[in-house]
């Protein structure tokens, strides 16, 4: 009997979309309206440290969003390596559209056939690996619309500011 509850268990969390993290929820302001998961774990809102094993590209593209993706909320320390697979996915991709960029996206065969060279289908699986990522950041251009960012996040002044009722001294 444990065997099929478990079965059932795994079966029941595996149906249906997934669930979008209460931040993005309220980033978005919540369009749906239904009730935020109040017990949701809330890791601090800090980069994390680059790891040192990525690759040269994959560093300069962790540095390039890391500090904004902080500031906005999104890249927190638990983050790491889903970030890292995402800046390591960009990096590999790159790679594989400069070769073909460089050399082209197909070759004559020593028996005179054209074929497509394997960067083109390694470029198309970086690529994709990359779009699951995006998305789960909120880095794409759609998944982005749906966040309402708040103009004042990160300074202190505006907060006191409009709690002491919007006035100077």
């Amino acid at each position: 009997m444990p065997s099929n509850f478990t079965k059932e268990v795994v079966d029941l969390a595996q149906r249906g979309r997934k669930p979008k993290p209460t931040a993005i929820k309220l980033v978005e302001g919540n369009p749906g309206k239904r009730p935020l998961n109040t017990n949701e774990p809330k890791p601090k809102s800090k980069a994390p440290s680059c790891p040192k094993w990525l690759e040269g590209e994959a560093k300069k593209e962790w540095r390039r969003l890391a500090k904004q993706m902080e500031q906005l909320g999104i890249l927190t320390e638990v983050d790491r390596a889903a970030f890292a697979g995402y800046c390591q996915a960009y990096a590999r991709w790159k790679d594989a559209e400069e070769f073909i960029s460089k050399h082209g996206a197909i070759v004559k065969t020593p028996s005179g056939y054209w074929q497509q060279v394997p960067q083109v289908s390694i470029a198309q699986q970086y690529l994709k690996q990359m779009s699951k990522l995006s998305e789960q950041f909120g880095l794409t251009p759609a998944s982005r619309s749906r966040i309402v960012a708040d103009s004042t996040q990160g300074d202190a002044g505006d907060e006191m500011e409009s709690l002491l009722g919007g006035g100077g001294l």
